[in-house]
């Protein structure tokens, strides 16, 4: 196979980076936290951890991932409670299976952070540099080659190119090679993953344009304030509810009318969307705003929402508006919203086409098929979104770490958190079209929430090396409190009276007859945690806002938590039956000749995974289960 020329050696390592995004950052923070001697390369520094699209993180099901990412030992968490400008709790009047934080990030402080904190790592190299080849021996990569020909060493590689990867943009009739943000495209690299045999998609995102602030008129629009009440994505994040936020930055909402959408219709001829220009495969979640307009021709308006993009710039990100139109016609459609008629276009909005590794080819480590020790994460394995990114690279780096330590891998199920289901997805359905969280994709939602990400994965970021002995502690304490006073409240018992009595019929219910045990009066919807004190002698130890919080949920929503429970004990007993790495589906009869080919090109590790692949049926899933179960199989 042909390679690159090495000038020199650039050193031995225990694992590479390649790509510094979001999920490179986390790759690379968690491959050195775990002891290893690692390298970062990225094709800029200024793009280390940049947003490149909107300057926020979190939202449903995405929201969960950063709080995950946290409880696991990751870094995004920290940095966002270290740079937003704006949070919000998303959903607060619904279950909290859907309850989300979003924070409005300074884009440009999220950034330095992220680079300050992992210059400062120890083991952690972060090195400038265009890689465009992988030197691979007997099937096992060895290390990287970057375009001045410096060969750099390692156990295990991870690739994290994200849109960078033979990445081109498109401005109407306009097109070039390009990274985000007009950073330097990464091409030679996805021809090397081509020549070993990858199947590499091509895929296609956007960003709107941004406009300056000063020339906005805000009086036509919807303030969209930040909570009074602080909030914090990582768990280790000082609570001080007690103090309200007076330095936060507010959105506006303004919305599209028949005007732009009339001014979109008569210039779709040069919409490279539709035209013909663009090839690659959009995100259905996030479709631009002439998508939008063909796909939902009955809508009459949509939302637009002017976003500040830091603290230090007036520069305005307008949420809603990504487009691909020739800069002429982004000018017009914007002066015809409300509240922008006069706005100065800073940046014009642009669509970009990159590669991605086809998931199928990956194992749920996100350890290549093909080659051993090479893994992937983020975009370049089709998902979209800074938090998708992120956890993937944690869950990369984790296990490039591990391998490079002779250790076993890690995997998360899709029990245990939206990580694992995400994982899991790529890389047993595979995707079609840029992947995005949702919280419809979780079966296991009520289990899943962000509250608890602490509980459900501290003890395994502690087992990995990633959460300190002191901050086990310090959740562990938690646990045994909230355990103590949901104890307490079973035993306690609330007797009728004349107090008691007033409140429930204020509330439309009917007095007391009997005695009621108090965790059950905490069940009627009219009944908070500090409503049920002034009938409760008041717990042993004062709790805080997440001991309360965790009270709540874990006694209002005992039954539908016991139903969840008990489905995902079922699951362990499927994820249980292992099937042989080398198992021949070929000489298996019965199987349909998709789900036989689905079975070949996934490989599935148990019979779990391989019930949720897509082809593979029923009547597949028991002539396998027969076949394992009698020992057919070698």
């Amino acid at each position: 196979m042909e390679t690159k020329v090495v000038n020199y050696n650039g050193g031995d390592y225990d694992v590479i980076v390649v790509g510094a995004g979001h999920a490179g950052s986390e790759a690379a923070l968690a491959a050195a936290r775990m002891g290893n001697k690692t390298l970062l390369i990225t094709i800029s520094l200024e793009m280390v951890a940049f947003m490149p699209c909107n300057p926020s993180l979190g939202g449903p099901a995405k929201g969960v991932v950063v709080r995950e990412i946290d409880a696991l030992g990751g870094e995004m968490g920290h940095n966002i409670d270290k740079t937003y400008i704006q949070m919000r709790m998303l959903n607060t009047g619904k279950g909290p299976a859907v309850r989300a934080l979003r924070a409005q990030a300074d884009k440009h402080a999220y950034h330095r952070q992220m680079k300050w904190t992992i210059e400062k790592e120890k083991n952690l190299t972060l090195r400038q540099g265009v890689v465009d080849d992988l030197i691979v021996e007997d099937g096992t990569v060895k290390g990287v080659i970057t375009n001045t020909g410096a060969a750099y060493h390692a156990k295990a590689v991870v690739l994290t190119v994200g849109t960078a990867a033979r990445g081109k943009i498109i401005i109407g009739e306009l097109q070039y090679q390009s990274g985000p943000n007009n950073s330097k495209a990464a091409v030679k690299l996805s021809e090397a993953l081509e020549r070993l045999g990858f199947d590499l998609q091509r895929f296609k995102t956007g960003t709107p344009p941004r406009v300056d602030g000063n020339t906005i008129d805000y009086s036509k629009t919807e303030e969209q304030p930040g909570d009074q009440t602080p909030n914090h994505f990582s768990f280790d994040t000082p609570d001080t509810s007690y103090i309200p936020v007076k330095d936060q930055i507010s959105s506006w909402l303004t919305y599209t009318n028949p005007t732009t959408h009339e001014i979109l219709r008569n210039n779709l001829d040069r919409a490279p969307m539709f035209s013909g220009v663009i090839e690659g495969v959009g995100p259905r979640y996030c479709p631009s705003i002439e998508d939008k307009i063909v796909r939902f021709a009955d809508k009459d308006r949509h939302q637009v929402f002017l976003e500040p993009e830091g603290r230090d710039t007036d520069e305005f990100y307008l949420d809603g508006l990504s487009t691909s139109m020739p800069e002429e016609i982004q000018h017009q459609m914007i002066h015809s919203v409300a509240g922008l008629e006069h706005a100065e276009l800073m940046r014009p909005g642009y669509a970009i086409e990159y590669d991605v590794v086809a998931p199928y080819q990956l194992k749920a480590t996100l350890e290549t098929k093909l080659v051993n020790n090479l893994y992937t994460a983020g975009q370049t394995n089709g998902t979209s979104g800074y938090e998708e990114a992120a956890g993937q690279g944690l869950i990369a780096g984790i296990n490039a770490g591990l391998r490079a330590q002779g250790k076993e891998p890690f995997v998360l199920k899709r029990s245990d958190a939206y990580i694992g289901v995400m994982i899991d997805d790529l890389v047993t359905k595979g995707t079609k079209e840029p992947y995005r969280l949702l919280t419809s994709r979780a079966e296991y939602r009520l289990i899943l929430r962000h509250d608890n990400a602490d509980l459900r994965l501290m003890e395994k970021g502690h087992a990995i090396g990633l959460v300190s002995d002191e901050r086990l502690a310090a959740m562990e304490e938690k646990k045994q409190r909230v355990e103590d006073e949901i104890a307490r409240l079973k035993d306690f018992r609330i007797k009728p009276g004349e107090e008691i009595d007033a409140f429930v019929v204020a509330h439309g219910d009917k007095p007391l007859k009997d005695a009621i045990a108090a965790d059950a009066f905490l069940r009627r919807p009219y009944v908070d945690y500090p409503t049920l004190l002034k009938f409760v002698d008041a717990p042993a130890v004062e709790l805080d806002r997440q001991e309360v919080e965790q009270v709540e949920i874990q006694l209002k929503y005992a039954g539908y938590i016991e139903k969840e429970e008990a489905k995902i004990e079922r699951l362990k007993r499927m994820e249980a039956k292992r099937i042989p790495a080398d198992i021949d589906y070929q000489a298996i009869e019965g199987l349909a000749t998709e789900g036989r080919q689905k079975l070949e090109q996934i490989r599935p590790t148990t019979l779990a995974q391989a019930s949720r692949i897509s082809g593979v049926n029923p009547a597949d899933l028991a002539i396998l289960s027969v076949y394992l179960r009698q020992g057919k199989l070698k």
